[in-house]
């Protein structure tokens, strides 16, 4: 009997995996691990189970439900009724409700320091090797978790730039100067040092791809994108994916060594990489926005990710609209470092 993965996305951004049996509906599911999607009937007759199927396949036929509850558009459109909805496959699904409406509440993980690179004077590298005996760790390549500065009850938030399904979860972030996690990383915890973390969250995630796809990073921004990308490897992806990733000087990229590992060996992947203070002869220069091919964008049929700074993704947005440029996704997550 097939068992699929299938991630539910809450309103409050909170996201939960659980195991679906060939057969079982998605409430029937959700309710045997303990997560309590509302309804008022079982009968598809009231439609407060509505949900949202953002990817997978599923059967749901349409005499089991009356229109009141699902109409002929909305299903069209991808909406779903979780007790009538029979997954097919792995997926994920918006359920119009908070978490602890559902009561089901976001899991803490235990881990230890693996390791810790200082890899320039704005960055560092943080990998955490998850304690055993514990709730498995899945998430969907470019969410983010809440990690606890040891010591305190205070978090920062950080995307996952490791690929799901391993025990070794991997972090880049920003070293802010004065800021309460860079400066308990700057005392270089020993191999070993716990840390606590709640997650997954965050609607910015790698889709299906069914059509080309341009990625845009802005510094640490690249960390998602790192997820997204040594997933994609692992896949029998073949859209075209173009990167352009900006940083400020040249001291400040991470991961390059990856992104021309994936390149030299899918014929899909291309990047380029641009400095706004660049010294070196042969880098580019200036913003992101400067360097992107007008032939990746005059194809109407193209997605957009887009991670960085407030600034740059609202110089991304601007330059967007100039442009008269309409992605058919877009997708985007902003940050601002915190002290």
């Amino acid at each position: 009997m097939s068992t699929y993965e299938v991630a539910l996305q809450f309103e409050d951004g909170v996201t939960k995996f659980i195991k679906v049996m060939e057969g079982e509906a998605l409430s029937d599911a959700a309710y045997r691990q303990k997560i309590n999607i509302p309804l008022d009937c079982r009968d598809g007759a009231c439609g407060t189970c509505r949900a949202f199927c953002e990817e997978g396949r599923y059967e749901m036929d349409e005499d089991n439900y009356i229109e009141d509850a699902l109409t002929d558009e909305e299903a069209q459109a991808g909406y779903i009724l979780a007790c009538q909805c029979i997954p097919q496959s792995n997926g994920v699904y918006q359920i119009q409700s908070t978490s602890e409406i559902c009561k089901t509440t976001v899991h803490t993980y235990e881990a230890m320091v693996s390791s810790l690179d200082k890899v320039s004077d704005s960055t560092f590298v943080l990998q955490l090797e998850l304690k055993p005996e514990q709730e498995n760790l899945s998430f969907l390549p470019g969410q983010y978790i809440n990690l606890k500065v040891p010591g305190t009850e205070e978090t920062r938030s950080y995307s996952f730039s490791s690929i799901p399904g391993s025990n070794l979860v991997e972090f880049v972030i920003r070293n802010v100067p004065e800021g309460l996690m860079s400066s308990y990383l700057e005392n270089h915890p020993e191999r070993g040092t716990p840390f606590e973390f709640t997650g997954p969250y965050g609607s910015f995630y790698l889709r299906s791809l069914t059509k080309p796809a341009l990625f845009l990073a802005g510094g640490t921004g690249i960390a998602p994108f790192l997820s997204m990308l040594e997933t994609l490897a692992l896949s029998d992806n073949e859209q075209p994916v173009n990167l352009v990733y900006g940083v400020t000087n040249e001291a400040d990229l991470v991961g390059v060594e990856r992104l021309e590992e994936i390149r030299a060996n899918h014929q899909w992947f291309d990047y380029r990489i641009v400095v706004f203070n660049a010294t070196s002869k042969g880098v580019r220069q200036g913003y992101v926005m400067e360097h992107i091919e007008m032939e990746w964008v005059n194809d109407p049929t193209f997605d957009l990710y887009l991670c960085g700074p407030i600034p740059m993704v609202d110089s991304v947005q601007k330059w967007l609209k100039e442009k008269d440029v309409e992605p058919v996704n877009f997708y985007y997550e902003r940050f601002t470092p915190n002290v």
